[in-house]
């Protein structure tokens, strides 16, 4: 039976030197050791020691790169240093950096991967996480795709196609595959540099950028090759490269992968949206196994607690509550629900009012658990901030959650969301005027 795989952190502290890409600054950068469920966390050491953690919420919208934000401070190109801890399996370090921009070496993660390797990886006693793809998942942008698909292998397996056929007749189509059970990251992928187009380069410097490095700096490739005193380390390094830049956005996710991933022509936006995708998959199917696992209240408690009937009974079970700040509901959508028979009887769909509706009987029965509200009816006032995000079909279960903003004597503020899997359906903010259940 295999072991559980464990965290890991650096045994001692590394550092390095360099200048960053875009503004050929000099920057220090030394990578710390740091507990079991520290995370990787960027420390401006220039900026009174702010902290900008290496996760996919603090990504900002940044052309040709991955750069964070966290408040006010910032860090840059981050991405070979982070497929350089990828390809070496740290999960916990703290790196200390005096400028805005991670150093760029070579354009590769080889720089990174020699002097964290030279400082040497610790096991701590913690296991490590992983997020496993459960359900298949595609992002495109244009042309370009990434697709994430289950795999029983424990470890990530990446496939990418990079196709520059129509642009540039050295690099023409190649494709890679990469497995971190079976594969070498510091020989297969960390010496890949990150390259450019000679009309882009031309282009980057008209509009001044990059004008402290040469052609024997970076890689600069033209239908005829690299230009300067420069050659390529593999036949096919572009690709690598990409997948390089890929394998360092991934692990922005926080934990490996337990997946395949097939990407075309993708860059950082693409990735990063993926990784996204990944994440609201994982808590759609934590929310699911809450709906499996859990149950407050059934059917008969919700006929005490809410004053509908059918056919406007829309919660069928209540399977956690939260004190009078959260509560999480199911609606089994069957095909016999009555408003089928009329609304798009061709291709039923549950009206958008309604999954509304849900979604504010769901805050009703919030709202009832102080004792203060007993004996009181939550009638709808105002809605706010509505958005309907898909359809909900026959046969689909909506995870409906509500969570109290303001609640006092007589009016109740709530905010309501409604998920089919791991997908939102419907938003929307809701209050409510409380009034006695007497009262006409």
């Amino acid at each position: 039976m295999p072991t559980e795989e464990r965290q890991h952190t650096l045994r001692k502290p590394a550092s390095l030197e360099g200048r960053g890409l875009f503004s050929g600054a000099p920057v220090n950068i030394t990578f710390c050791p740091a507990p079991a469920g520290h995370g990787i966390v960027f420390r401006r050491v220039d900026l009174d020691g702010a902290d900008v953690p290496a996760l996919i919420q603090n990504v900002v919208k940044r052309p040709r790169r991955t750069a964070l934000k966290a408040g006010h401070a910032s860090v840059e190109t981050c991405e070979h240093c982070m497929s350089a801890l990828a390809g070496l399996r740290i999960d916990n370090v703290l790196i200390e950096i005096d400028g805005p921009e991670v150093p760029i070496f070579d354009g590769s993660s080889s720089p990174f991967l020699e002097a964290l390797s030279e400082a040497g990886v610790d096991e701590l006693d913690a296991p490590r996480p992983r997020l496993k793809v459960t359900q298949p998942i595609t992002v495109r942008m244009g042309d370009a795709l990434i697709a994430a698909v289950p795999s029983d292998e424990p470890e990530t397996q990446l496939m990418y196609e990079l196709d520059y056929s129509a642009v540039n007749r050295c690099i023409g189509r190649q494709v890679r595959h990469f497995d971190f059970s079976n594969g070498d990251y510091a020989h297969e992928i960390a010496p890949s540099r990150t390259f450019s187009l000679r009309q882009e380069a031309e282009a980057a410097r008209q509009a001044g950028l990059f004008r402290h490095l040469t052609p024997d700096e970076v890689l600069v490739i033209d239908d005829d090759g690299p230009m300067g005193n420069n050659e390529l380390r593999f036949d096919d390094e572009p690709v690598r490269h990409k997948m390089l830049d890929l394998i360092g956005d991934l692990y922005l996710l926080g934990a490996p992968i337990q997946g395949r991933i097939i990407a075309h022509k993708s860059g950082h936006p693409l990735n990063h949206m993926m990784v996204r995708r990944l994440i609201e998959q994982h808590a759609g199917h934590n929310r699911q196994a809450d709906a499996r696992n859990r149950t407050h209240f059934d059917i008969r408690q919700i006929n005490r607690i809410l004053p509908h009937r059918y056919p406007m009974l829309l919660v069928d079970r209540v399977i956690e509550v939260q004190g009078d700040q959260r509560a999480v509901g199911i609606k089994n959508v069957s095909m016999n629900e009555p408003y089928f028979q009329g609304h798009y009887p061709g291709t039923p769909i549950m009206p958008g009012v309604l999954v509304v509706e849900a979604m504010a009987q769901l805050s009703g029965v919030l709202i009832g658990q102080k004792l203060e509200h007993t004996g009181k009816l939550a009638v709808l006032l105002s809605l706010d901030r509505v958005k309907l995000r898909r359809p909900v079909a026959p046969g689909d279960q909506l995870v409906l959650e509500a969570e109290s903003v303001r609640v006092r004597s007589r009016i109740a503020h709530m905010r309501c969301r409604a998920y089919v899997a791991e997908e939102l359906a419907a938003e929307a903010e809701v209050k409510f005027m409380l009034v006695d259940d007497d009262q006409e």
